[in-house]
């Protein structure tokens, strides 16, 4: 693997295709601004590689061999909940794909992608952007707002320190918008977007913005919030 500089997007490839995997390396290690710092073939051995070479994203299959995709997310996210996943996938109507954003994955992209696509979700993932097209979106924040959240009383603490504006964002959110998106809808930089995504994160206690989408069409927030800012 190539040595990264401090402006590279630091990347594990993991998947149990031997061919495709090498595919990928070649493709991100012809592209300025992305390192690839290591490769797995399986989930568990992707374990291994996180807590060596501490990647910012990790490019993860879902169907392999030992420990999927699934499970590896969930160990990764557990034991580092910096590192972002953005999953591999030869359909975007999987079913563990649900189930990888709900343990914190930030999207996906297809394997048969274009090249130019998959290098630009890894951009949008290192900037904070989960990779989910919009009608999926909403198809996954509704999945999950479904179950009753637990435990609720924490983030309903963090809620009531929202801001205006942190409302507004948050509303945007729950219809699954970009960071770009959400610039343009209220005339902020996307600097400033993702500065609020912070905070409403931090505030609510939550992990990502699939979280936070959930959390407010579950919970009512965006709302009750927007009729009457005045109480926050």
């Amino acid at each position: 693997m190539e040595g990264a500089t401090e402006e590279s997007i630091r990347v594990m490839v993991v998947d149990d295709h031997e061919l495709f995997r090498n595919g990928v390396c070649g493709l991100l290690a012809r592209t300025p601004g992305i390192t690839v710092v290591a490769e797995a073939e399986n989930g568990e051995i992707a374990y291994r590689q996180c807590g060596i070479h501490r990647p910012e994203i990790v490019l993860m299959d879902i169907n392999m061999p030992v420990m999927d995709g699934l499970e590896a997310t969930q160990n990764i996210k557990r034991q580092w909940p910096e590192i972002k996943i953005l999953i591999l996938t030869v359909s975007d109507t999987e079913e563990m794909l649900f189930q990888a954003v709900k343990s914190g994955a930030s999207g996906y992209v297809l394997k048969n992608a274009e090249p130019t696509v998959v290098i630009d979700a890894l951009k949008r993932v290192h900037a904070g952007e989960p990779v989910i097209p919009g009608n999926l979106a909403m198809q996954i924040i509704t999945e999950l707002s479904r179950p009753a959240a637990a435990p609720q009383h924490r983030e309903q603490a963090g809620a009531h320190s929202l801001t205006a504006r942190e409302i507004e964002v948050l509303q945007q959110l729950s219809t699954g918008a970009t960071n770009r998106d959400i610039a343009q809808a209220l005339y902020i930089s996307e600097n400033t977007v993702r500065n609020h995504v912070r905070n409403i994160l931090d505030k609510l206690h939550l992990s990502n913005r699939v979280e936070a989408a959930t959390y407010a069409l579950r919970e009512g927030l965006v709302a009750d919030r927007k009729e009457d800012p005045s109480d926050l």
